[in-house]
């Protein structure tokens, strides 16, 4: 099969550390980042400082400007849940007769809002697990977690495309890839853990260590646990029974001083995926008829300091 030819779209700590592990194992990757990151990519390289072994990609090829790539065979996408609608009108000019997607993002809605604008047969579902973040313009930090992707065809079905990208990915140094029998069980696995922890730590201010050991905070995490798995079984989302349990002995696993990007952007007064991790909770819970009462009181307390961050309320906390 010809060599692929990928864009990563939105090169923060996610599109960071996949696309620059792609690009280490001689993939031809094309990065899209903007202002500082952008100029320190192109002066001094993407460079990903990890556990499991550093890198260093240079010279990169990036831009801000995804026209001047012209087509590409995949997309990864890893700008934040709630710059997916502006990012699936963003791809046109990389988007090939066969150029697929593949959302990253935290969140359930990502492959639905890219289907909306460039068509369901070019969009997979897709999800990723890591610790990592943007220490500084061009340079990835990873610090825990093993990076972990999993993608697939929305239907179930296996393809052509999903076989060559699993096989791109499986070069990839410090990468486990996976196509799950079903991605989108894969994907609400995820989100039950990301929103549920994002929302407790955001709220408590806290690292896991912290959250998991303290018993109250450790209850309220497990009570949202359990409200997103009875979001997710009336949304016919096969998660299995012991899910919650699994999570929560997931959560024992990660580093004491690990916190949620929600998290700290919340905490820094950046905007946040409020919207697309407790605020999807809240909306699915309402539209499906199921409490959510932690996630409702999360969100409440939330939104404020969310809407502060974006310019629409002006208070000093």
């Amino acid at each position: 099969m010809p060599a692929l030819r990928f864009a990563v779209f939105g090169t923060g700590a996610v599109g960071g550390y996949f696309g620059g592990r792609l690009a280490e194992a001689g993939e031809d990757v094309h990065f899209i980042a903007r202002g500082r990151h952008l100029a320190a990519i192109r002066e001094h390289g993407l460079r990903v400082t990890s556990v499991d072994g550093d890198s260093l990609v240079h010279p990169a090829r990036v831009t801000d400007d995804p026209a001047a790539l012209g087509a590409v065979d995949i997309v990864l996408l890893g700008v934040k849940a709630w710059q997916v609608p502006d990012a699936a009108a963003a791809v046109h000019p990389l988007l090939g007769e066969r150029t697929f997607v593949v959302p990253l993002q935290n969140g359930i809605e990502a492959p639905d809002q890219l289907a909306a604008v460039i068509g369901a047969d070019r969009v997979l579902g897709g999800l990723c697990r890591i610790l990592a973040y943007l220490e500084s313009p061009g340079h990835v930090r990873h610090a825990g977690v093993t990076p972990y992707i999993a993608f697939g065809e929305l239907d179930g079905s296996s393809s052509a495309r999903v076989e060559a990208l699993r096989q791109a990915l499986s070069r990839a140094r410090g990468v486990t890839a996976e196509v799950p029998p079903e991605i989108r069980v894969a994907m609400w696995s995820k989100f039950l853990f990301i929103a549920a922890l994002s929302g407790v730590g955001a709220v408590a201010r806290a690292p896991i260590g912290v959250i998991r050991s303290q018993p109250e905070s450790r209850e309220l995490l497990r009570q949202a646990l359990e409200e997103i798995y009875a979001v997710a079984v009336q949304n016919r989302i096969a998660l299995s029974a012991d899910t919650v349990a699994k999570t929560l002995a997931f959560v024992d696993g990660l580093p004491a001083d690990g916190t949620a990007s929600m998290q700290r952007d919340v905490i820094q007064g950046r905007p946040s995926e409020l919207e697309a991790q407790v605020g999807a909770v809240v909306r699915l819970g309402e539209r499906l008829g199921v409490d959510v009462p932690v996630h409702r009181m999360m969100y409440a307390a939330l939104l404020p300091l969310e809407r502060r961050a974006r310019g629409e309320l002006d208070f000093t906390a």
